[in-house]
Formats: structure tokens, sequence, C-alpha cells
């Protein structure tokens, strides 16, 4: 007989520390809040120990694109476990690499990329801060010149050193405030004149900044918040114009999360510098990449092991087995026309929303661009940790949702079906309900 969820979560408990997560009430509180113990998966759904299933409308946290278990992704792998599962990128190269990254070069938004491979998105922007700050250097700025980076207020970056500096001390990362390096910070896309105010940093302050760093159209982790594209590209055409460098962290809305391979085609970015990761290897492996554009890339060249030299590289960055994976997801995107069905399922689940929540005496808005959605609640009081509850109510339900505060992020599969996003939407309604 299989172990009970019960059983598994003691032993979880005993050697797990899990991020994001308070580990003295991991088994304890309500019992509506219990941690899933997943065995295994098919399609779109989760399987748990105890054979329950869950509709996976978080994507395992925004990184699987076509579904669980994927036959062509399986045998990538696979086909790659019988050449080599990795060898390392310092120095040397590796076949399925080189595939991987012609493959890339093709769709990202980046002049003649050069891409420095890691494991995840935080990784990707550390070094993204890192090339624009020695970009400077190596092109002969002084000790006070270009060293500071612009980001948006609610900006979310990861949890790095060098990421929760740019990010908007969110998720209590005020603790770290002593680790982190200065940042000037402008309004994000909430503020009606968030471009204006950013315009005014760059323009005032550019021959300080080595970057300005952006989230692509959707601040994702700050409460999905969606900007205007246009004012987007007018931000970039401002960095161009001003000669400072653009960093874009496309690690969430990447490999067609918004409608289109990469919001910064959205909204008409050419970034210098690229941060992609999650969706990468269609949520199989970990694996980012920053990409660089050929103007920052070639300020690199100098004297064999020289002052210019990049001094930087992951242990594991460009591991094969991950570079095989990415690669097939790449090709599926394509000949499965899967940024189609992300626009025709977003639509679908605009009408689905409007239809059932939008007038919610629980929702306070929804924000959605393309296959990224978060509905606002609106608690009568403060601590009732409504988001928290109604994704509770919606995991009993069968459908796997996560909060960031009080807004529920719904951010299916890219192969989502109509019949599955009615189901997702049905079931938060009924989870507010009962909140009410």
């Amino acid at each position: 007989m299989n172990e009970t969820s019960r059983g598994w979560l003691e032993r979880d408990a005993a050697v797990v520390w899990h991020g994001f997560t308070q580990m003295a009430s991991f088994l304890g509180g309500e019992a509506s809040r219990a941690p899933l113990m997943i065995e295994r998966a098919e399609g779109r759904e989760l399987i748990d120990v105890d054979g329950n299933r869950y509709l996976d409308a978080i994507s395992s946290l925004w990184v699987t694109t076509l579904g669980h278990r994927v036959p062509e992704l399986d045998r990538a792998l696979i086909d790659q476990v019988g050449r080599i599962a990795h060898s390392t990128l310092l120095g040397n190269g590796n076949t399925v690499v080189v595939h991987l990254a012609e493959a890339l070069s093709r769709v990202v938004p980046v002049e003649s990329p050069h891409f420095l491979f890691a494991s995840d998105g935080a990784s990707a922007v550390e070094q993204a801060l890192k090339v624009a700050f020695q970009y400077w250097r190596n092109k002969g700025a002084g000790a006070g010149e270009h060293r500071l980076f612009l980001a948006l207020g609610g900006a979310y970056h990861g949890d790095t050193t060098g990421a929760i500096s740019l990010g908007d001390s969110g998720f209590e990362s005020a603790v770290f405030d002593p680790l982190k390096f200065e940042v000037l910070r402008s309004p994000g896309y909430g503020d009606p004149d968030w471009l204006a105010a950013a315009a005014k940093v760059i323009e005032s302050r550019s021959g300080e900044l080595a970057a300005v760093v952006v989230e692509p159209l959707v601040q994702a982790a700050g409460g999905m918040v969606v900007g205007d594209p246009h004012q987007v590209g007018e931000l970039g055409q401002l960095c161009h114009d001003a000669g400072v460098l653009l960093i874009a962290d496309e690690v969430a809305t990447g490999f067609g999360r918004t409608g289109a391979m990469f919001a910064s085609e959205i909204c008409g970015l050419r970034p210098d510098l690229l941060c992609i990761g999650k969706g990468l290897t269609g949520g199989y492996l970990p694996m980012s990449a920053t990409a660089a554009s050929a103007k920052v890339y070639e300020a690199f060249f100098g004297d064999d092991l020289g002052p210019e030299t990049l001094y930087h590289g992951h242990s594991y960055g460009g591991n094969a087995l991950a570079a095989a994976v990415a690669l097939k997801h790449l090709e599926l995107m394509e000949s499965r026309h899967v940024l189609d069905n992300v626009r025709s399922g977003a639509d679908h689940l605009a009408g689905s929303l409007a239809g059932s929540l939008a007038d919610h005496l629980a929702v306070k808005a929804i924000r959605q661009q393309g296959l990224m959605v978060g509905v606002e609640l609106s608690p009568p009081v403060e601590g009732l940790r409504w988001g928290r509850r109604a994704c509770a109510g919606a995991t009993r339900r069968g459908v796997l949702l996560r909060p960031l505060g009080d807004v529920v992020v719904i951010m299916p599969p890219l192969t989502i079906t109509t019949g599955e996003i009615d189901r997702i939407v049905a079931v938060l309604v009924e989870s507010l309900d009962e909140l009410l």
C-alpha cells in the first residue's frame, strides 16, 4: 500500500526546507491549507500520492508551457542522456548548446545575440547586472560614472543579492537592506505617470546609469500589473537616445505567456541585455540565459586573461540535458502553433472572467495580458488572507492556484483548453463565494 499524503508530509518536514514557506506551520494550521505531496503528472494535471488530481493552473510556478510528460520532450531528454549529461562551458563547447543558442538567436529580440547560460531567472538577472556594470568599465567609465541602475516601483527580479537590490522590497526582503546596493527607483506601471517619472531620471542622471531594468509589459510578481506597450516601447527609445543600456527581464513573460514569444516584441523593445528562464525548457529542467547584444558582447574583447574578460560562469551553465529539452521545446512551440492557442485561449479567458468575476463582490480588479492574469481581491479588512484562502478553496476543488498576497494568479499552461479555462474560472468563483 502506498504511503499516505500525511506520512509523506511528515517525512518532508523532517528534512526539507521549502522556499517562501514558514516551516513552523508547514504541517499545522487549517487543514484547507495543507500542502500537496505530488507523485506524478499527466498532461496539465498533477497527481498526489493519494491519487487526487489537480489542474495545474499556475504552470508549476509559471514554468510549464506545454504540460507535463510531453512525449517529445521526454524523448529529447532520454536521447541526450545517451550522449552526455553535462560538460563545462567554461572555455569549452557542447554541440547541443550550440544548436540551442542558434535557435534562440532566431527568436530573441536582441541584435546579434550571444548567450550566457545559467540555471534560474535570478542568476540570469545577476549576470546582466555584472555585464552592464563591467561594460562601462571596459568602455573607460570612471569610478563615479555609469554605476547605478534604475528599476521600477513594484519590481521583482529574483532573490539573489543583486536581484533583490533591484526589487521593490517585496516578500519581506527589507531584512536584507544592509546587503543591497544603491538603486534609483521610479514608479511602476500602476502609476499613470510612470513613464514621465522614468524619463526624468534617465535624462537627469544618464551619466550615472549603467542600465535601466524593466519587466516588459507585465510586472508579474508585483501583482500582475500590466503596462501600456507603447509607453514601454517609449522607455526603450529613451534609453537608446540617452546612451543607457536597457535590461529586459523576461524570465516570467518570455516564451509565449503574453501572446508573443517575448513581451518585448509587443512593446517594440530591442534590449541590450535580455534575461530568460522559467519556460525555456518547458518546465522540465532548471535553465536560464542572459542574451547580450553585439554592442555589449564585443566590449568584452581584449587580451587573453586580461581585465576586459567577463570572469563569471556557473558549473552547470549550459547543461546539455537542459539544452536538449529547450531545443526541442522551441521546435514544438513553432510546429504546434502554440502562440495561436495562447491568443485564442486569452480571448476566451478574458470573456470568462468578465462574465463571471468582473462584478463579483470579492473582486477589486482583474488584470490580464495573454495567459497571465491577476485577480485582485477586496477583503473588507486587512489580515483576512483572502488570497490564500481562495486558493486553498480552489485546490480543494481540484484546481491548483497560488496567491500573491490578495491577488490570485491564473497562469495555466500555454496548451490549456477552453473547457479547462472555464473550469478554472468556475472553481475560483465557487471559492470566492465561500469566502463571502
